[in-house]
């Protein structure tokens, strides 16, 4: 026979007004999914726009040419395979980030704001099921290297119109990056050992 639930315990009016003011976080994430909406509309007009000019379209093209900062010595009258895959990347570069909005808002508002009562839901993600503050930000880490992977991967396709300063910043930048994200797991991993677990603060 299943014990009977304690009815949750009521909490004095100052302790009870800082609890409550995790809500304020809610107008955030409120507006991390009008950000992750903007993103979804860039993705399709920057598609479109590649669908265009592989169709022929000079405009759609010069479009392009400038969001990705492509230069060349001989006139571009097409797309190439150097536009394309810069295009590719940056199309991959705005899921990646879309995908880093989502583990913020669902991910942050689990953890920091409320549960959403999703056991057993099928579209849970695998994920949340034991995500909590260190877990958050170890995923966050290894995604935001994810996104400075395709930065630099962009600008190494597109390194003859760089100068050599930015190149090795940017690679300064991503290995630092990396850095902290290991320190991060690393240090995750010292607090909570294999096995050890440790739920998300609500």
């Amino acid at each position: 026979m299943t014990a009977p639930q304690k009815a949750p315990r009521s909490l004095a009016a100052l302790p009870n007004l800082i609890f409550a003011s995790r809500w304020l976080q809610l107008p955030l994430y409120i507006g991390l999914i009008a950000a992750q909406a903007i993103y979804v509309l860039h993705f399709w007009v920057e598609l479109v726009h590649l669908v265009e000019a592989a169709l022929g379209d000079k405009e759609a093209l010069a479009i392009l040419i400038k969001a990705v900062g492509y230069q060349s010595e001989a006139e571009v009258t097409g797309l190439n395979e150097t536009i394309i895959m810069l295009v590719v990347l940056g199309l991959i570069d705005v899921v990646m980030i879309s995908n880093l909005l989502i583990m913020v808002i669902v991910g942050g508002y689990e953890t920091f704001v409320s549960r959403m009562n999703l056991e057993n839901h099928p579209d849970q993600p695998e994920w949340l099921s034991h995500v909590n503050a260190s877990v958050l930000k170890v995923k966050l880490g290894t995604a935001i290297i994810g996104i400075s992977s395709i930065h630099l991967l962009k600008t190494f396709i597109n390194a003859a119109n760089y100068d050599q300063k930015t190149l090795m910043w940017q690679t300064a930048i991503h290995v630092t990056f990396l850095l902290s994200a290991m320190a991060i797991a690393a240090t995750d991993r010292i607090l909570h050992p294999a096995g050890q677990k440790h739920d998300a603060p609500h």
